[in-house]
Parts: structure tokens; sequence; C-alpha cells
């Protein structure tokens, strides 16, 4: 067994609709809530480590009149434990919303290490790691601007990827400080391509890793659980550096309308026509109902613009193009970052992609 083999337990959601939406009705309270997440572990197939309960955050995008910038919040309390985020979701209201719970990997517990991250226009997650941190870093530092290296305010491995994120955008020529861009939205093809890149980058600093270091004892495969967002578009990859390997989990759903039935928590997405004003990405679904989440496929790219959901594949060296190509998921079970979601069992199809007003 690889000696740096930690557990990532992180989670994250990301709502994308055509109208605001209450933060409560996706955070607090569905079954099961990303706040629910951040405790019960009854979805999660490895129960090493079953809370997420260093630090949560969410991030809002305004209406226009208070700028273009996402509103954050984020703790190092507990979810479960925090008065304020239910003060606060339960009289708030956003069309693009993220949230992400968090368990300790690298970095340490203080607010400046919860998700999201922000810069600008732009808001940024992760969940997964990357691999040979220490030496990957370092090369991270030597690699980009001096404006994104001084932007860093914590010391975990996400916000390190996020400055790189940065840097590709502003070497693409799509500058994260231009009022244009903040204002407008870079556009989620520019968004999408300076995703792939930090991802390449990452595995070439990954792969030039000292021979010192580069031996069957030092696990090399990063997952790569992204979400950005400039306030118009988002972006989320589903990523591992193997060609043997599942990333870590990541579902997406997509309706007309999210809305509680019954029961207190029995939330369902409807669908009344091909239209997906509404869409949702999680690492783990908010419901059980089995024909509202469709899986993410591993080393893919899900896309949302104008309520429009693309599916692009990441062809590099650790893609497969067999659709009957079957991959193990011990290593991100072994991370914590792998669900046994019972609503969660359908694969991409033809079908499900129209039904989700994918392109």
């Amino acid at each position: 067994m690889p000696k740096n083999l930690q557990i990532y337990d992180n989670r994250f959601l990301v709502y994308k609709g055509k109208d605001e939406i209450l933060l409560s009705k996706l955070i607090l309270e569905p079954q099961h809530s990303i706040l629910t997440q951040s405790y019960d572990s009854r979805l999660r197939m490895d129960h090493r480590r079953p809370h997420n309960g260093d630090g949560f955050g969410i991030g809002y995008y305004t209406p226009p009149t208070l700028g273009p910038d996402p509103c954050i919040f984020t703790s190092t309390t507990p979810a479960w434990n925090c008065i304020n985020l239910s003060r606060l979701a339960s009289k708030t209201t956003s069309a693009l919303i993220f949230a992400h719970v968090r368990a300790t990997t690298e970095g340490s517990l203080s607010d400046s290490n919860c998700h999201p991250f922000s810069h600008g226009s732009l808001m940024f997650m992760h969940n997964g790691n990357i691999a040979c941190w220490k030496h990957v870093k370092r090369e991270i530092a030597l690699s980009i601007g001096q404006k994104w290296f001084v932007g860093v305010q914590g010391n975990t491995d996400s916000e390190w990827a996020f400055a790189l994120f940065l840097d590709c955008l502003e070497k693409a020529g799509f500058d994260p400080d231009n009022e244009e861009f903040t204002v407008n939205g870079f556009g989620h093809t520019a968004l999408r391509k300076a995703m792939l890149q930090t991802i390449k980058l990452l595995n070439g600093f990954v792969d030039a890793t000292p021979s010192e270091l580069r031996d069957e004892m030092v696990d090399k495969r990063s997952l790569l659980n992204f979400a950005v967002s400039d306030g118009h578009s988002v972006v989320c990859t589903r990523y591992v550096s193997s060609t043997t390997d599942e990333a870590a989990s990541l579902y997406f759903s997509s309706g007309t309308s999210w809305k509680q039935g019954e029961g207190p928590g029995q939330y369902k997405m409807e669908r009344r026509d091909k239209g997906a004003d509404i869409v949702l990405v999680a690492s783990e679904p908010l419901t059980f109902e089995r024909d509202n989440w469709v899986t993410v496929p591993t080393n893919s790219t899900i896309t949302i613009h104008k309520q429009t959901v693309m599916i692009h594949p990441i062809i590099d060296e650790y893609y497969n193009h067999s659709p009957s190509y079957t991959r193990s998921n011990g290593f991100a079970v072994s991370k914590g970052l792998v669900s046994n979601a019972p609503g969660a069992t359908q694969a991409i199809t033809p079908g499900n992609l129209a039904n989700a007003g994918a392109a």
C-alpha cells in the first residue's frame, strides 16, 4: 500500500437555475442534503472516516447591482453545528450556488482553507487530491505569475490548483482581472480549456517528481473533481490520472422544478418537458430517486451554459475510447470518495442526455 495513502472525504454541490432558489432547499432540507452528508455516511462505501467535519463553505452570485463577484461564507465549525448557516440559508436566494463540506487532508483547519475559493467573478472548489503534493506545490509556485502566487491565502492543494487555473486563464488571453470578462463572463469554452490545461500541467508536475520519490511506495494518482464558475457558466470535471481506476463520484440532475414531496426532506426533480430550468451537480445525490440522477463519466467535463448541459471527454493518456471498458473503484473508495447511492445508477446514454437538455 502506498505510504501516502490518505482518505479524502470532501463533498460538493453546484446549483444553476433559470430562477433563484432558497439556499435551504438545497443545503438543509433534502433528505440527503450536503449538510446531511457532512455527518451521515450511509451512502459512503468507505466508512473509516464517516464525517466531513473540518469546515464548510457556500458561495453564491447576487443580483448584478451588487457587483459580479460571488458572496462567500466559510466556517471551520462543522456544518451540522453552525446556527449561522441555517439563518443564512433560510433567507438567501440565488440562481447559481456552490456548496462544499470538508475533511482536512492537505492544509490546516482554518477559514482560509475552506472552499469555495474566489477571485473577482470566479469561484472554484475541489474534491480529491493532487499526487506527490510536496513536490507539485513547488512546481506550481515556480510556474505561475507573481499576482497568483501572492494571492494564495491558505495551504491546501485545492487553492494552489485554483491559482494555477487563474494563471492558465490569463496565459490563454483571458485576464481574470479584466473588467469586461468579470462582468460579461469568460465564456464556457475558455473556462473548459483553462481547466483542461490545469489538469495537463498538474499531471506533468507529478510526472516530473524527482527519481528518489518515484518508487512503488509513492502514489502518483490524482483525483481531480473540480468546479469553476464565472457567474454565467459552470464547468466541472470528474477525473483521475489513471487508466485503470474510477474517479471520485460525481452526478448530475436536471429538470423543470425542484419540489418537496409528501414527507419531510423528500425532494424530487420534476421534468415537464425536455428543458433544464434547473441543473444540479453533486458528489452524492441529494435524493434517493433512482431516475433523478445520472453518473458523470470518469475523465469527463460537464459544462452548464444557458441551462444546457454538455458532456465532453478529457482525451489524454488516461482516457479509454472503449464504451465497454471497466475501471476499478477501489482507489476512489479507499479515499472515501465514492458513494453507494441507490438512486444514482444511471449511466450517460444518448437518451438521458437528451432528456437533460444536453448537447
